[in-house]
């Protein structure tokens, strides 16, 4: 299975760079110079050639990309890793994400996750609660301190058959869900 770590946007300049929306937590490593990336829908492998951040934007810049109209082909092409070679244990991807249940610490089911919204300080869990509100949660690990996508730990199991089934536990502090998101 692969993981998407970044969605290219549109290009940047008239020498083949283009923007990235970023879905990994660490961009400086992911984005090396000669990094190589497959791409869905497939239009072969591109290896990064040059990487800057422009007005809090990514930029990359690909060896088989010379120009904007190439770069312009590109749009919304999503870049891949096998999630085999993805050595971040703590990453979590929005396809993964969606639709899980969001529990208290008590078990007590309070939602559902709608989206993943990463930032580069922090990404947020965008909860619609059960009376229809929502409202976005840090995802950081003293809110939300499990994360059950699956079954045991080497647990061959789909995690929709997994004991107890997806969930999320997130220890909300008094307040958080009543603020506007």
């Amino acid at each position: 299975m692969s993981a998407v770590v970044a969605r290219i946007g549109k290009p940047h300049g008239l020498r083949g760079e283009v923007t990235v929306q970023v879905h990994t937590d660490n961009p400086d490593e992911r984005f090396a110079t000669g990094a190589q990336f497959a791409t869905e829908p497939d239009r072969g492998v591109l290896t990064i050639v040059g990487t800057r951040v422009h007005q809090g934007v990514w930029l990359l810049q690909f060896d088989e990309v010379p120009d904007r109209t190439a770069a312009e082909a590109l749009r919304g092409t999503r870049l891949v890793v096998d999630e085999d070679e993805d050595d971040d244990e703590d990453a979590w991807y929005a396809e993964e994400l969606v639709g899980v249940e969001v529990r208290d610490p008590a078990g007590t089911a309070i939602g559902e996750i709608v989206a993943l919204h990463v930032r580069p300080a922090q990404d947020l869990l965008e909860v619609r609660l059960l009376d229809g509100r929502t409202g976005l949660v840090p995802f950081v690990e003293e809110i939300v301190p499990e994360v059950v996508l699956g079954g045991a730990e080497g647990d061959e199991a789909e995690p929709e058959e997994a004991e107890g089934g997806q969930y999320v536990v997130v220890d909300a502090p008094p307040g958080l869900f009543d603020l506007e998101s």
